[in-house]
């Protein structure tokens, strides 16, 4: 298959790239690649909104240094800049592509308040804003002519010089497409593309616990990295401070940082209010801050979880903002009204990934990358809550922006070789596969989670290492599936977030560890 364009993943950043690209070239092909279904993203399950400058009592400076904060003087403050000011033309759009944000009263947008923001300037569709926004872009995909949207498409690996006979070994290396799996009748399609975008999401189900969808195993980061592409801050991972306690569930039902900016206290078993003890600003802070001292709490208490407070906020007020929260709680047997949630911290969004420039190019010719799976600057050591779907949309649309300036110059006469599939059999044994993934998982919780150690990175990394040899042993001889690539791809994503964590010589942002000042 032969396309202009070709973008794997189906969250905000990647149909913004589409649609941009798609409305501007409507003779050119767009192929969007989805290993799940159109509403398997991480896009689809944020809850919060998009942080945007809306009300006279805000500014572009008062987010733009509410964001440096949260970061901790890692963020690249030219982007922070650049990404904050182009906040409404983003809301603008997805307006015009039909997001219904909620609003007030007066027929102003409902802005909500989250940790670490000084202002109320988060727009929202109740709690359920990724859902909205992922109904609203696919709908407009469906009106372009010129994109076709496979689900059920794995992406395994990209095509560079690498897999050219003979095989060339060079500094400079060019993207030339991918080679895509169908996960229905198993045929690998060789895709060759002018520009490829990487648009994959995060790499939560790294952990055993966790926020993220079962489709979050770091595809993107592991396909760049075997590319040769530079990676960068993977061992900033952000852990949701408040996510519904349920051993028995996987992946986690988040409960919004928005409740926490709508008034609710977190405690512990006993009733007793304990962020004060932590930081100035109490249940308001910053999501690492927030996420250690509950860590710290369960550990010198021996609990599992602690509370979240919300039985005195206005029935009317968290029905009409949180509907899917109260539902989920329902569900579990709390009534938000008279019993406070069980909450722990769950692995929620890498702040790290495939490092890019302004317009989301990557170290790779013709290879952007945007959304969750790249490292634009704007996160630092820490991102701010909301400001992921604002980078997501900024970031594609520049993304799209640069593609088109690229595309003319690009020769789509270089003839791809198709994947070599000879010798391989169908495995009998996926227990082999699925043991070392919970094994991966159980590794990662419990030595590289919220507070780490270097004995604790040690003995990842060479329990680690082993699963590698197995993996690969596996690979080598077994028919590719998407079980044994995404566990692939978790064992490189894995060993980069230990392997960064090593090189971190000082704690900050969301990095902690017990043996550094």
């Amino acid at each position: 298959m032969e396309v202009d364009f070709l973008v794997i993943g189906s969250g905000l950043a990647g149909l913004t790239y589409v649609i941009k690209v798609a409305e501007k070239f409507p003779d050119k092909k767009v192929l969007v690649v989805a290993k799940g279904g159109q509403e398997d993203s991480n896009t689809h399950f944020a809850q919060g909104g998009v942080a945007i400058v809306q009300l006279e009592s805000d500014s572009f400076e008062k987010h733009v240094q509410d964001t440096l904060t949260a970061g901790d003087g890692l963020c690249d403050e030219k982007i922070v800049r650049m990404v904050i000011r182009e906040g409404p033309s983003c809301l603008s759009d997805l307006v015009n592509w039909g997001v219904d944000f909620d609003k007030d009263s007066k027929g102003q947008y409902d802005l909500g308040k989250e940790g670490g923001h000084s202002q109320n300037r988060v727009v929202h569709h109740k709690d359920i804003t990724g859902e909205e926004i992922s109904r609203a872009l696919i709908e407009r995909l469906d009106q372009l002519n010129n994109v076709k949207y496979l689900t059920e498409h794995f992406a395994i690996d990209l095509i560079t010089e690498h897999h050219f006979e003979p095989r060339t070994i060079s500094d400079s290396v060019t993207c030339y497409g991918a080679y895509i799996l169908n996960e229905i009748n198993d045929q690998i399609i060789t895709v060759r593309s002018g520009i490829t975008v990487l648009a994959t999401g995060g790499i939560g189900q790294i952990y055993k616990q966790t926020t993220n969808p079962l489709i979050a195993t770091g595809d993107g980061i592991a396909m760049a990295y075997r590319a040769k592409a530079n990676i960068k801050d993977l061992e900033f991972v952000q852990f949701h401070p408040t996510a519904l306690y349920d051993p028995k569930e996987s992946p986690s039902f988040l409960i919004s940082e928005a409740v926490r900016g709508a008034g609710a206290i977190l405690r512990t078993i006993d009733g007793r209010a304990f962020m004060q003890d932590y930081d100035p600003r109490a249940d308001l802070a910053p999501r690492d801050i927030v996420a250690r001292a509950i860590d710290t709490e369960l550990k010198n208490r021996g609990d599992n979880y602690v509370l979240l407070d919300c039985t005195f906020i206005d029935n009317d007020t968290f029905s009409t903002h949180f509907p899917n929260i109260k539902s989920r709680c329902l569900e579990s047997g709390i009534d938000v009204h008279e019993s406070p949630i069980p909450v722990s911290p769950a692995a929620h969004y890498v702040c790290g990934g495939i490092s890019v420039d302004e317009y989301g190019q990557t170290s790779i010719r013709n290879l952007f990358a945007c959304g969750e799976c790249s490292r634009t600057g704007l996160h630092g050591g820490n991102r701010l809550a909301s400001n992921s779907l604002l980078e997501a949309f900024v970031f594609g649309e520049r993304a799209a922006s640069q593609s088109s300036k690229l595309i003319e110059k690009v020769d789509l006469k270089i003839t791809a070789p198709n994947w070599k599939s000879t010798g391989t059999v169908t495995s009998k044994e996926q227990i082999l596969i699925s043991h070392n993934r919970n094994e991966l998982r159980e590794i990662m919780q419990n030595y590289v989670g919220i507070v780490r150690s270097n004995e604790r990175l040690e003995r990842a990394l060479k329990r680690l290492k082993l699963i590698y040899l197995e993996t690969e042993g596996l690979y080598k001889k077994e028919k590719i599936s998407v079980e044994l690539c995404e566990l692939r791809n978790m064992i490189a994503v894995a060993y980069l977030v230990v392997t960064l964590s090593q090189k971190r010589l000082e704690n900050c942002g969301g990095y902690y560890n017990i043996d550094l000042k």
